[in-house]
């Protein structure tokens, strides 16, 4: 009998018990207090010390992955930049013999985050960063009929002079092109298939 505490410590599975004895005797204003203390430095450990610091870690370590992605994605920005200087002769020879027959010409070709497409607004340098032109890779895949086709199902960021800008974001292709000497313009998911030049695109 008596007032006592019980301290339990786990680790790795095992459970080890500290009886503290702090009276022989039944006394309620003691017993009261022994209930009280423990409960109050439990609560403020917990509120002032606990979870600030658990609070400062997952913050510090968002941080940690926010520097991380971006460094990638700008490896990845410039990975794609080069793939493209390396379709542009092409790309240019193919758009330029379309325009002499009056055939399929990527006008403008955007690719990226969905939201950032919808809401792009110059001067925001957030959005823009979200998004990559793709007017010269687009261009590059026009063939000898003049047409291009990505099929569905293929994520279009694996595409050459592509690459993702917001990883595990939904992503939008936005189109401009001209064909026959009328403008068209279509926009189609990440997995979405696109073929044109077709009638329903016409502005």
């Amino acid at each position: 009998m008596g007032i006592h505490w019980k301290i339990e410590l786990h680790r790795g599975g095992q459970k080890l018990i500290i009886p503290i004895l702090l009276s022989r005797q039944l006394d309620a204003v003691f017993a009261t207090g022994a209930f009280m203390i423990p409960t109050s430095i439990y609560f403020l450990l917990k509120n002032f010390i606990v979870k600030p610091y658990y609070r400062r870690r997952e913050k510090q370590k968002k941080l940690e992955n926010i520097k991380k992605t971006s460094a990638e994605i700008q490896q990845e920005r410039e990975k794609a930049e080069k793939a493209q200087q390396l379709l542009q002769n092409v790309a240019i020879r193919k758009r330029n013999r379309q325009l002499e027959t009056g055939g399929l010409v990527i006008t403008k070709a955007v690719y990226g985050n969905q939201k950032a497409l919808n809401e792009s607004r110059e001067g925001d340098d957030q959005l823009a960063s979200e998004i990559i032109d793709v007017t010269l890779p687009l261009n590059f895949l026009v063939n000898d009929s003049g047409k291009v086709k990505l099929h569905e199902g293929v994520k279009k960021s694996g595409i050459m002079g592509f690459f993702d800008p917001c990883p595990g974001e939904p992503k939008l292709l936005l189109v401009e092109y001209t064909y026959g000497g009328e403008e068209y313009k279509v926009a189609v998911d990440d997995y979405e298939e696109l073929l044109i030049p077709q009638r329903s695109h016409k502005v």
